[in-house]
């Protein structure tokens, strides 16, 4: 071995005065990059509980949320085969529009006839009328035999009180005879003026068969208009299928009009949405019929009931099915939401599905937060 060898396996000599110079001593460990990406997780967790907590209070949000408005059933209200229909499925109708005709030939039948039964109790009261008038005449002419024959009684009482013999018998039984029939005739004479009078009734317009003859004309033209099915509001044709020939029942529905006179929002909020919520406070919300627009509206009313499911007769509370998940769902209630007729003219479809958030009051942080929130709700009706 050489001494160079020698040399480089020499073990280097650590105990010198310049050893470790050159390791200084390690300081505190600074912290890792996954502890602070820890902690600011956290602090975002921290704040968007927190908003959460005052949003759901103060800018309460639903996606459960539906259109709706009144519905009217078109029924027939005199039965008949239908002879014409005006309008087609989803067609959209004026207040006052012909929607179907009821075969009219029997309606136009029955007004003749009533209008020949006025005319017939018209005569019946001028033909009763005339009766009363004889009947007053033949009295008169009674009235007029009693005084003569009641002047000839008194004549024929003095002439026989002054001269006993001037006259027969005879001619006193004549005279008492005919003041006994004078005033017969006079009885019967009022006995058929009465008799007239009652069976006349009423004198003109307010005779009682004129008064019904009338009475059934009037329905029989009331009828003949019946025979029209017309639009009671503006609105749109729904659940149509009627073709000429369809007998109609009188009552039964043959269609249904979707009408525009009120259109609103049922919102479904949990029921610890509510304790902020009053009537009037505004409302953004959007449709699913039109992504990207943003409707505004108030609120009219909030439920005070809802049904638990069990029952479901007419006239029930509205019936609300919870969620089912793995955490009980709050109970929700209706929040109806009265929105601007022009601004959703066109896009108010019945059953339609809503977006909807209240402002209950003066919050610029989460009135803010809460209108982004809307607007990018409605953004992914787009992807929806």
């Amino acid at each position: 071995m050489t001494s160079t060898d020698r040399t480089q396996d020499k073990p280097e000599d650590r105990t010198g005065p310049g050893a470790g110079s050159h390791s200084p001593e390690p300081g505190p460990p600074e912290p890792s990059r996954a502890r602070r990406l820890t902690l600011i997780v956290l602090a975002v967790c921290a704040g968007v509980f927190a908003w959460y907590l005052l949003a759901d209070r103060h800018t309460p949000y639903t996606d459960q949320a539906r259109v709706n408005s009144l519905t009217i059933p078109l029924v027939s209200q005199v039965p008949g085969y239908v002879s014409e229909t005006r309008v087609r499925l989803h067609s959209v109708v004026e207040q006052g529009d012909t929607l179907f005709l009821i075969d009219r030939r029997k309606y136009e039948y029955a007004v003749r006839q009533a209008e020949a039964n006025v005319d017939r109790a018209a005569q019946s009261v001028g033909t009763g009328t005339a009766s009363v008038k004889a009947a007053t005449a033949q009295l008169g002419a009674a009235r007029a035999r009693l005084d003569r024959a009641q002047r000839d009684w008194d004549r024929t009482q003095r002439v026989v009180e002054e001269n006993p013999g001037a006259l027969s018998q005879a001619d006193r039984d004549r005279s008492e005879t005919s003041l006994a029939q004078a005033v017969e005739g006079v009885s019967t004479a009022e006995a058929n003026l009465e008799r007239a009078r009652e069976a006349l009734g009423a004198a003109g317009d307010e005779n009682a068969d004129l008064r019904l003859a009338i009475a059934r004309l009037e329905s029989a033209q009331l009828d003949l208009a019946f025979s029209t099915v017309i639009a009671p509001h503006d609105g749109v044709i729904e659940s149509y299928y009627v073709a000429p020939g369809y007998f109609a029942a009188a009552g039964a529905p043959i269609a249904m009009l979707v009408t525009a006179v009120d259109v609103w929002i049922q919102a479904d909020m949990r029921e610890n949405n509510l304790g902020h919520i009053d009537v009037g406070d505004p409302v953004e919300l959007s449709l699913d019929v039109r992504p990207g627009k943003i409707i505004k509206g108030n609120v009219r009313s909030v439920g005070f009931g809802v049904s638990d499911g069990r029952n479901s007769n007419p006239g029930d509370l509205p019936s609300i099915a919870p969620s089912v998940g793995w955490l009980r769902e709050p109970q929700r209630f209706p929040v109806i939401i009265t929105l601007d007729r022009e601004e959703i003219s066109g896009l108010g479809r019945i059953g339609g599905q809503a977006s909807v958030i209240v402002f209950t009051g003066r919050h610029p942080v989460l009135n803010t937060i809460g209108r982004l929130q809307i607007r990018v709700a409605s953004l992914l009706s787009y992807v929806r």
